[in-house]
């Protein structure tokens, strides 16, 4: 999967990544912590969280994906994560998409979706999930144009920014 691609004249690659790409990856993490309710986390995760987050999708086969413009930097990334621990959930994931806000809005997260469907395959997975905050209307279109299903909706569970947040489940079967 290292389709070099155009991006309004930038090339890009979409490929699964490396330890090398944590750093791009971490970065772009902790922007969405600080800034955004695209994760409800509140403190920036360090190096070596990022590297443990890793090893273990490495362990577990659940893959991450990264896309990269010319220059090798990370763009964007994409990943499986396991659902639940409990065995009974094995065929179940939970997708997570993040692109950097300068690149935002020029279908990046569309080339983050469509290897992870892929790999859902592959890992012979029923259903893929997504768990999205419910005013983040460009996640909700985008999972929306890739086969997702509004599965429910959970008012106030999410506290970010003096706010309570709702939270959207979008289920895919594969």
């Amino acid at each position: 999967m290292n389709q070099l691609q155009d991006l309004g004249g930038e090339e890009m690659a979409v490929r699964r990544a490396t330890r090398e790409d944590l750093p791009g990856i971490l970065e772009i993490y902790n922007h969405a912590v600080l800034h955004t309710t695209a994760t409800y986390d509140y403190e920036p995760r360090t190096l070596e969280q990022r590297t443990a987050w890793f090893e273990t999708h490495e362990a577990e086969g659940y893959p991450v994906f990264v896309v990269c413009g010319g220059t090798g930097m990370v763009m964007g990334w994409s990943s499986l994560n396991r659902h639940h621990d409990r065995p009974g959930y094995r065929f179940t994931a939970e997708n997570s998409i993040y692109v950097a806000e300068s690149f935002r809005g020029r279908g990046l997260g569309g080339r983050l979706m469509a290897p992870l469907i892929e790999a859902a395959l592959e890992k012979r997975l029923r259903t893929i999930l997504a768990v999205i905050d419910a005013q983040n209307e460009a996640s909700l279109r985008l999972h929306r144009r890739y086969g997702f299903e509004t599965a429910g909706l959970l008012k106030q569970v999410g506290y970010k920014f003096d706010r309570w947040l709702d939270v959207v489940f979008m289920q895919r079967m594969v």
